[in-house]
């Protein structure tokens, strides 16, 4: 045993409870204080926590105590119900039990309902007054609640829903009443994304004119990923059949009676072959497609054509093996081709414009957003980065700031709809109608509440509202005209 081990067994239990204090107390280093006692230094820390944990076992509330008084009034009941509705996403019945068992208070379903109905003419009116002129890129979509459509719009930079409504239809006449209105408010993008539906387009041309609909890269690659799966799943069955033929054969032949077996398992063999063979061309050329043509780092918008034209003259030259499944997607992307690849005439006018700002090749500049398609992790990425670095010396770091801030503001898919989608699900499934006055109280909450979380941390204690207008603004219920309580 060490002389601080046997200074430390020593001590009194008075001398380790002054050692803890003076620990707690910072007056004086750790180190200093276990130099002058002679004990080590986690001894000391060890009566440090010691302390600490009886200090917090002290003043520690307990399950009887007191926490705050909270004064329960009509307008903080309306509050609760409206947040345990929004907020927990509660059904009524759920509200009328929590009432009941935690507070003693009888309400009915009406009751409830006018409370909404009271809130949602308040949301509207906030909803209709909003300045939609920030909104540079729109997506549009159509969302289902049963069979009923619901018309989406949402900002692609900051998520801000400026559209959400309930239709009977969802044609081009629809479509064009719902983006009038959301004109009157000051929408006028540059463009929108939105996928295939011939309503809401024909419904945006009749309403916006002239402004650019480009196409949604998200729907078409599920759509081309579904046929590549669909396809590996058949050669799998043919792979299955085969085989299992070819057991029959082998047992056939034990017997002497396996000639009869023998058409069937070559035309097994055929199918399988083909089957397979038609299974990996046609993911190859999804692949393709995916990662080199609707990817955002990629080639001018000259060549993504060439290449695009060529997965389609690929895809209909063996359109013949599985008609059905394959002319869907061949017929999609031959019609959609300049507004799937409308994101790259974008990019292609940013690259131009950093080359111009920074006084650097146009080709480098490209290099650099090509740059990005692969993992910082790599060594591919450092060796490019370094080669890249030598050739534009002091504009580098500049050009590279500008390309990864010009693709972040390039949505090619109007996913933030589907996201939308998602958190509407969870309340949607909730009530058997919708109804405009509750879709405006959805649209008001989703736009005023903060997040919580988000994988773009700019966004983080921020509201779609406050990202859009770029303006801070009072709480949610604040809004609706109510008090929230604070702690004294």
């Amino acid at each position: 045993m060490n002389s601080s081990s046997s200074v430390a067994a020593n001590l009194s239990n008075d001398a380790r409870k002054g050692l803890a204090i003076l620990s707690l107390s910072k007056a004086e280093p750790i180190a200093r204080l276990a130099g002058r006692e002679g004990v080590s230094r986690q001894f000391v820390y060890r009566q440090k926590q010691k302390a600490a944990e009886a200090l917090d076992e002290a003043f520690a509330a307990k399950g009887d105590d007191v926490l705050f008084h909270l004064p329960v009034t009509e307008a903080w009941l309306n509050q609760l119900t409206l947040a345990l509705i929004l907020i927990c996403r509660s059904s009524y019945r759920g509200v009328i039990e929590l009432l009941r068992d935690l507070f003693n208070i009888s309400i009915s379903v009406g009751t409830i309902h006018n409370r909404l109905q009271s809130a949602a003419a308040q949301a509207r009116t906030i909803n209709r007054s909003q300045n939609l002129s920030a909104i540079r890129v729109g997506l549009h979509d159509e969302i289902f609640q049963g069979s009923m459509p619901v018309l989406a719009g949402v900002d692609a930079a900051s998520t801000y829903c400026y559209l959400l409504a309930d239709a009977e239809h969802r044609d081009a006449d629809t479509w064009a009443v719902h983006l009038l209105d959301a004109n009157a408010q000051g929408f006028d993008p540059d463009h929108t994304i939105a996928d295939a539906g011939q309503g809401l387009r024909s419904g945006q041309k009749a309403a916006l004119g002239e402004t650019p609909c480009h196409g949604d890269v998200f729907h078409i690659q599920k759509q081309c990923e579904s046929l590549a799966n669909v396809l590996a799943r058949v050669a799998m069955g043919a792979t299955s059949r085969r085989k299992a033929l070819d057991a029959k054969m082998d047992a056939a032949k034990e017997k002497c009676c396996g000639n009869t077996l023998s058409t069937p398992l070559t035309l097994a063999r055929q199918t399988e072959k083909q089957a397979c063979q038609l299974a990996r061309d046609v993911k190859t050329l999804i692949h393709w497609l995916a990662h080199d043509i609707l990817a955002l780092a990629g080639p001018v918008l000259e060549e993504r054509q060439v290449l695009f034209d060529f997965i389609v003259a690929e895809l209909r030259h063996r359109e013949h093996l599985d008609p059905p499944r394959i002319r869907p997607v061949h017929t999609a992307l031959e019609k959609q081709r300049d507004d799937l690849l409308a994101f790259a005439g974008v990019l292609d006018e940013k690259l131009a414009g950093i080359a111009q700002d920074c006084d650097a090749r146009l080709h480098l500049v490209r290099d650099v957003c090509l740059l990005q398609r692969k993992p910082p992790s790599s060594t591919a990425y450092w060796q490019r980065w370094n080669l890249l670095y030598k050739k534009l010396g002091g504009k580098f770091q500049r050009v590279v700031d500008a390309v990864v801030d010009a693709m972040k503001n390039i949505p090619r898919a109007s996913s933030l709809v589907e996201n939308l989608n998602s958190r509407l699900r969870n309340y949607f499934f909730l009530r058997r109608q919708l109804g405009a006055p509750y879709l405006n109280l959805l649209q008001f909450f989703l736009n005023h509440r903060t997040f919580l979380r988000s994988q773009r941390p700019e966004r983080v204690g921020k509201s779609p509202k406050e990202l859009m207008t770029g303006q801070s603004h009072s709480h949610w219920l604040e809004l609706l005209g109510f008090t929230r309580f604070q702690l004294p």
